[in-house]
């Protein structure tokens, strides 16, 4: 499986659309976001869960789990979403596909805190580990259609929290 993640303009194919499907890989339009769709969808995933931090002030326990449940949702309406779009626009990894993004930045995310200084670090980790994609992150791309899509991004976003947690158990960040 190639590597479709190119920064051209999405291509949207010709035949019909199926808008929750759409909506979900796109991230209600992040990923139509220019340049770099990935990059708008990961902060997208950042200021929404800024957004909770701060809007409901949960506890640690309670961040914990509303990422958590955020990333299930994510992935489970994630990977049948890119399936469907990838097939529509007949790509095998469209660009502005970014539910994965969204899945993989909350992973790193888990082993932040509610600070500027984590959540930018775990935003910058998550974004080097996506696009670097080291071993062996590369090779979950060859998973069948929406599962290649969105599982390599979990891989980079496991990669990300390793660093997260070194990095706050060092007191780094």
């Amino acid at each position: 499986m190639s590597n479709d993640k190119s920064t051209s303009g999405p291509r949207f194919g010709t035949g019909p659309k199926t808008p929750w499907a759409w909506t979900i890989a796109t991230f209600f339009g992040a990923g139509l976001g220019k340049p770099g769709p990935g990059t708008w969808g990961s902060v997208g995933a950042v200021l929404l869960w800024a957004a909770y931090a701060w809007g409901v002030h949960p506890s640690a326990t309670a961040l914990l789990w509303a990422v958590c449940a955020g990333i299930v949702l994510s992935v489970v309406t994630g990977i049948p979403a890119a399936t469907l779009v990838a097939r529509e626009s007949g790509r095998e990894d469209p660009g502005f596909v970014v539910i994965d993004e969204v899945a993989g930045q909350w992973i790193a995310l888990l082993g932040a805190a509610f600070t500027w200084k984590q959540a930018l670090a775990g935003l910058l980790l998550f974004r080097i580990f996506d696009i670097t994609k080291p071993f062996p992150i590369r090779r979950l791309e060859r998973l069948p259609e929406g599962w290649g899509i969105v599982i390599d991004d979990l891989g980079a976003g496991v990669y990300a929290l390793a660093v997260m947690l070194l990095l706050r158990y060092n007191h780094l960040i």
